[in-house]
């Protein structure tokens, strides 16, 4: 059995005074991918933000590798492999690609092994390749996807919570990206922890499906079982 990289027991988070999650235990196996789906409003993105270290949790505990990551600033995070990519992408439009890029690798100490993970995601990502050195604004929506995704595997994460990527996309680059994720999980073992309301094209890659509602986990289970289970569906997923 896989053992589990990422873990929260009992998790509460909020803003100021409005508590939005509300008890959250969570599994993700190592080498897995898990689709966080559900309404607007959910707290789907507030939990990727209490993982990441942006959003300071009220109650429970966050385990990365069995290790608690409480009180853990955002920069030990991502040198523990812990790479966050929010919605609306980030890219920086002032800078360029390969700027963009080497902000994700400003940490690392191997400076040669830096270079070979640019290298790596120029060979991911061949629009970025040649597009190196265009700014960040000058680039189409789906290639700012690209670029951020590129920016965070540089720094060789473990574990990638990722935040609607395919938000405003075209289908075919939405189909691109989710194939993306699963030759990741395949190829270099990397966890992914995603978020995404296109809930078809997540339950196609990934491995297991959380239904959140109301800042709650009602239901964990595996994704095939939710893509297959029309009950499961018509109840939790609307479809």
């Amino acid at each position: 059995m896989t053992a589990d990289l990422l873990t929260a027991d009992s998790l509460a988070a909020g803003y100021g005074p409005v508590p939005v999650l509300h008890g959250v235990d969570l599994r993700v196996p190592a080498g897995t991918i898990a689709a966080v789906i559900g309404a607007n409003g959910a707290g789907k993105t507030t939990l990727l933000r209490t993982l990441s270290g942006m959003l300071r949790p009220t109650a429970g505990r966050i385990l990365l590798d069995g290790q608690d990551l409480r009180g853990t600033p955002v920069e030990q995070l991502v040198r523990r492999g812990v790479a966050h990519v929010p919605e609306g992408r980030g890219v920086i439009g002032e800078l360029t690609v390969e700027e963009n890029l080497r902000l994700g690798a400003l940490w690392r100490r191997d400076r040669r092994d830096a270079a070979r993970a640019l290298d790596e995601v120029y060979q991911l990502f061949a629009p970025l390749a040649s597009r190196r050195r265009h700014l960040g604004h000058q680039l189409s929506g789906g290639e700012r996807q690209m670029l951020a995704l590129g920016r965070a595997l540089v720094g060789r994460p473990r574990l990638l919570l990722l935040d609607e990527p395919s938000l405003g996309l075209a289908p075919r680059v939405v189909a691109q990206t989710m194939a993306l994720l699963r030759r990741l999980r395949d190829d270099t073992g990397l966890t992914v922890l995603l978020v995404e309301q296109n809930v078809r094209s997540a339950l196609a890659v990934a491995d297991q499906g959380i239904v959140m509602s109301l800042g709650r986990v009602v239901l964990a289970a595996p994704a095939e079982r939710l893509r297959d289970d029309a009950d499961l569906r018509h109840a939790y997923l609307g479809f």
